[in-house]
């Protein structure tokens, strides 16, 4: 998740902001927006080690929403969660890109993931099929 283990949630998530030179105010005002969303308000004040690996992934996926990216680039991202957590997360990909009309490139090995895509590339031995 490569969440920074001093700051909590909401620190985390206001980093990409503040390094784009948006004030804390706005910052914040943006991370709460997201974590009403994930329905993470209530843990909004927990450092990484407090949350589960499921939360963990859902503050790294709303940090990388921060700064309303083109694109959002995932590799292999529930590839550390049990099967819930990263059912629950696969349905947040397709709930944000619903909402916020983002665009997501996932690379993974989950088939089901895969097949739930709008499109669906295969590489084999270095060769997209």
């Amino acid at each position: 998740h490569h969440l920074l283990p001093e700051f909590t949630a909401l620190e985390n998530l206001c980093i990409p902001a503040y390094i784009a030179g948006i004030s804390q105010k706005e910052a914040t005002k943006r991370a709460m927006v997201l974590l009403e969303f994930l329905r993470m308000t209530d843990r909004r004040d927990h450092k990484p080690s407090a949350l589960s690996g499921g939360e963990q992934q859902r503050v790294a996926v709303a940090r990388a929403l921060m700064n309303h990216p083109a694109v959002i680039l995932a590799d292999e991202p529930s590839g550390n969660l049990d099967s819930a957590n990263a059912k629950e997360l696969h349905q947040l990909f397709f709930t944000l890109r619903k909402e916020f009309n983002q665009t997501f490139v996932i690379v993974t090995h989950n088939q089901e993931l895969a097949d739930m895509s709008d499109r669906k590339l295969v590489i084999t031995d270095g060769r997209i099929e």
